[in-house]
């Protein structure tokens, strides 16, 4: 395990008695790299990266995180972590302000509390209490927690749920910055959007395995290339799958002699892809 890993897992087990949470899985994470976790509920995802964070310990396999075990890494290898849970609850009775600037306070090499709360667009509610904030501002808030500490790996575990649209987006291109100053970011998400918009890489879980991982682009392409080539005729609409859209819509050009009536080209999404192979392992089991 070399120093261009951020996180590694090899034959990473987790088991509840007779409950089998993480079967076997296998991941290299790359120093810098924004890695996204996809899964139905129930598949992993969460466990994997409590064992990754240091919060659970696995039952056996071998796992690093900036070279050291988290089962035995000591506190200054924590403060090398960033950490955005589900669900936070705590400092309610504090302002947006003093929430972060208290937790600067727990890492030698801190972020300017100022610009991390503009970081996150709440510059504007830097003066109000955790407990006023709505439940989108409240997320940003636990996404300045998570970053305040300026981490080597930082972990966000659905870190855009209750945002807007234009939040959203304004979250990307925080990440987007964080990616380019070389932070390691392991995102765990519902949105295929997000995952396609920030990964480098895509791992999808399905029953405590890795049943697929490649870039969103390639894992897209995965059912042979094809593409979907529809258009209209007197008939009504006719469709038709093909690996090569493109003579297709020559063969259809020449047909019409020109422009082909209401053409359109569709290739599958990454949601299409994931939503296959999810489909599929559970058909196996």
């Amino acid at each position: 395990m070399g120093n261009d890993y951020a996180i590694v897992a090899e034959g990473l087990t987790k088991s509840y008695g007779d409950l089998h949470a993480v079967r076997g899985v296998d991941l290299a994470i790359e120093t810098g790299e924004c890695f996204a976790m996809l899964g139905p509920n129930g598949a992993g995802k969460t466990t994997c990266t409590e064992i990754f964070e240091g919060f659970r310990s696995r039952t056996s396999g071998r796992v690093e995180v900036l070279g050291q075990d988290p089962d035995t890494a000591a506190r200054a290898w924590k403060a090398r972590l960033g950490i955005v849970l589900q669900t936070s609850r705590d400092l309610t009775d504090l302002t947006v302000a003093e929430s972060v600037s208290h937790f600067a306070g727990y890492y030698p090499d801190a972020r300017d509390p100022a610009e991390v709360i503009e970081a996150v667009g709440l510059s504007e509610k830097s003066g109000a209490r955790s407990m006023s904030l709505s439940g989108g501002q409240r997320r940003r808030l636990d996404v300045a927690l998570g970053i305040i500490g300026n981490p080597e790996v930082l972990f966000l575990d659905e870190p855009t749920t209750g945002f807007d649209p234009e939040a959203r987006r304004q979250f990307w291109d925080l990440i987007d910055g964080l990616k380019d100053d070389g932070t390691t970011i392991l995102l765990t998400t519902h949105y295929m959007e997000e995952a396609e918009a920030l990964a480098d890489r895509v791992a999808v879980l399905a029953r405590g395995r890795v049943v697929a991982c490649d870039s969103p682009a390639e894992l897209s392409g995965r059912q042979d290339g094809t593409a979907i080539v529809t258009w209209l005729t007197p008939e009504g609409r006719k469709s038709v799958q093909t690996s090569t859209p493109t003579n297709t819509v020559s063969e259809l050009a020449s047909q019409f002699g020109g422009e082909v009536p209401e053409l359109s080209i569709a290739r599958p999404s990454l949601e299409d892809i994931y939503l296959s192979l999810i489909e599929s392992e559970e058909a196996s089991a």
